[in-house]
């Protein structure tokens, strides 16, 4: 059996910043215990969504403990460690302090475009410093570069303690090899909000979502419907939230779901440049839709 803990809804939690651009601690403690008591699976800290390019090695130390002491092991936490510096990564997980982390999201070598090969020895050589669990992330939109399915399997087939793979390729064909011929011990995550009822009704085991940051009891709940087989409820919610997935990422990640946050009333509307909040145009249509759902 799997011995994979991140299942069902995972929340690629933000990093609310306050007007001033500081770590806002009080809306990230806000949001840890509304995505806990929303059904929330699992949290992914220090991911792409958390802005983790633009904070600064103190904060990112002082993130991880403060998200450790407040989740207090109630839900498991995937954290982002990664690069495209293989070394770095291999030296970052040999020296860190693992405690209270279950695993780690490690995204493909982004910017020098290394080959198959490439790939698999850079998360052979991840493998095997790990003292926590292997998440692969593959995002080629991002990072220039896509891992195959056969690289994938083949990591799989070779290294036990990588237990899973986000995938956000957009290959429905590829992550549908990857399900099929995958060892039984190793899973796949959507990495994409957007595909994440499809993907479940293929044999994915969940989403490491970016909307669930937001509206994580109806997101939750269309991803537990989906696993326990009812696809007619699941669809049904699925495409209530079309529009919405478009409009979240027309103007980049996290901006979309920033800018729905803070309609919300739960953080500043703040990012850190390079990013920028969203259009106005679609700060509106976010708006809209905040009220008819109500919040």
């Amino acid at each position: 059996m799997a011995n994979n803990k991140f299942r069902g809804l995972g929340i690629a939690l933000i990093t609310p910043f306050a007007k001033d651009g500081s770590i806002d601690l009080a809306a990230l403690d806000r949001l840890v215990e509304y995505q806990i008591k929303s059904g929330a699976d699992f949290l992914c800290i220090m991911g792409t969504t958390a802005e983790t390019p633009t904070l600064s090695a103190d904060e990112k130390a002082m993130l991880k403990q403060h998200l450790v002491e407040r989740v207090a092991g109630r839900v498991p936490l995937l954290m982002g460690c990664g690069g495209n510096n293989t070394a770095s990564v291999v030296h970052e997980l040999q020296t860190s302090d693992w405690s209270g982390i279950d695993g780690i999201l490690s995204v493909c070598p982004y910017y020098n475009k290394p080959s198959q090969e490439g790939l698999y020895q850079h998360y052979a050589a991840i493998a095997k410093a790990s003292p926590v669990p292997v998440v692969l992330y593959n995002v080629p939109g991002r990072t220039g570069v896509n891992m195959t399915a056969e690289t994938t399997l083949r990591l799989a087939r070779d290294f036990e303690n990588i237990v899973a793979i986000k995938e956000a390729s957009g290959n429905i064909s590829q992550m549908d090899d990857i399900i099929k011929n995958k060892p039984a011990n190793f899973d796949v995550i959507s990495g994409d909000d957007g595909i994440t009822f499809p993907l479940i009704t293929l044999g994915a085991v969940g989403v490491i979502s970016v909307i669930g940051n937001a509206l994580p009891s109806e997101f939750s709940r269309m991803v537990r419907l989906a696993l326990k087989g009812e696809y007619n409820s699941s669809l049904t919610i699925h495409h209530k939230f079309t529009e919405l997935f478009k409009l979240l990422f027309v103007d980049g990640n996290p901006a979309g779901v920033k800018a729905m946050l803070s309609e919300m009333g739960m953080i500043e509307n703040v990012l850190r440049l390079p990013l920028v909040p969203t259009r106005l145009t679609t700060m509106e249509k976010i708006s809209s839709i905040v009220r008819e759902l109500g919040y």
